[in-house]
């Protein structure tokens, strides 16, 4: 129960300093695709019978930092090129945006992937869960900085776009 409410505390603090440092259609991007990542590794602790122990709760919140740095520096490249397009190109200027942050994201994913998969395998089993949570994490982090948080904000901005006809 505890953990329940630290975990939607956490998510209204993120919400708020997202929605002050961007705006409140990143902040229900960023909002999305962290609990999207949070369900999708526990769902495999789930799958998997593995045990989620203290350890296991700390990778969880690796893995939401993780999650919400990557999905910034992808943010901060759509608003850096929305800024400079005209109105109406905001799926290509997302598009574009994601594109040249992709290389930076698929090179700090793999190689963060890299020493928790050789922890995962030399760790022992102290540090086994851990390092499987934070696998997970690094996975589906990356996956949903790219694929989750950016159609959000896509369908956000259509849901209260001003030029909507009515």
């Amino acid at each position: 129960m505890l953990f329940r409410s630290a975990v939607v505390y956490a998510l209204i603090g993120i919400l708020i300093y997202v929605s002050i440092r961007f705006e409140l259609r990143y902040a229900v991007g960023e909002i999305v695709a962290i609990a999207h990542d949070v369900v999708i590794t526990v769902g495999a602790f789930s799958v998997t019978n593995y045990e989620v122990s203290l350890p296991v709760v700390a990778a969880l919140l690796a893995v939401v930092g993780y999650s919400l740095n990557d999905t910034i520096i992808v943010f901060d490249r759509i608003r850096e090129n929305l800024k400079s397009s005209k109105k109406g190109e905001d799926i290509i200027i997302i598009n574009k945006s994601i594109n040249e942050t992709l290389g930076r994201t698929l090179l700090t994913s793999i190689t963060t992937l890299m020493v928790v998969v050789v922890l995962f395998i030399f760790g022992g089993g102290v540090i086994h869960n851990f390092a499987f949570a934070l696998m997970v994490g690094v996975i589906i982090g990356t996956y949903s900085s790219i694929f989750v948080a950016s159609p959000v904000l896509i369908y956000y901005n259509s849901l209260f776009s001003k030029n909507k006809a009515t």
